[in-house]
């Protein structure tokens, strides 16, 4: 399954407040963005700064997922903070199309994208999800912080991994592109 990915834009906002909820893991435990106000800091005034940047995936032109990173500062309280130069990574695929692949050619093209802003990008994972075998096959480490975090969903135990980024040419994926088309 091949998804055609697109450039998150600050005018999209409601794609990155629909897939922070799959993101955070909002569906497994019964819950909605608006119990969790904390949660607002990894989508709120999304794009209104170059420490955005972020992209998603249409598959049979349906929103599948999205990937996106954010830099914000020790004042946020974020998880997977680790320090003013390191964005936060966020990801989510949509339940039923998890495990097609969706997710690696997103954050695959991220990196690519980012690594020409950023040396490094960081996750906070849940401490015993199998995401984190995903994070670990495309290039992520365990960051001791120095302190156990908890998660502000459910309150488990998160730890944070880090990305060292490559300087590369960017390259992007044009089959299917077509710059007139607008999002709905």
């Amino acid at each position: 399954m091949k998804p055609t990915l697109y450039f998150l834009r600050s005018s999209e906002q409601k794609i990155l407040t629909d897939m922070l909820h799959y993101a955070m893991r909002l569906d497994d435990v019964n819950k909605s963005l608006s119990d969790i106000p904390k949660l607002a800091i990894y989508n709120e005034f999304y794009g209104f700064t170059s420490k955005d940047l972020g992209l998603y995936a249409l598959v049979d032109n349906q929103l599948s997922g999205a990937v996106w990173i954010r830099r914000l500062n020790a004042d946020h309280g974020s998880n997977g903070y680790i320090d003013d130069n390191t964005p936060i990574l966020n990801i989510a695929v949509l339940p039923e199309l998890r495990g097609k692949g969706i997710g690696s050619q997103m954050i695959e093209q991220l990196f690519i994208e980012a690594g020409a802003v950023y040396e490094n990008i960081s996750v906070s994972v849940v401490q015993d999800s199998p995401a984190i075998r995903f994070y670990e096959r495309h290039g992520f480490v365990s960051y001791d912080n120095g302190s156990m975090e908890q998660s502000f969903v459910d309150g488990k135990n998160v730890i944070t991994l880090i990305k060292k980024l490559q300087k590369a040419a960017i390259i992007r994926p044009s089959d299917g592109y077509d710059p007139r088309r607008w999002m709905d």
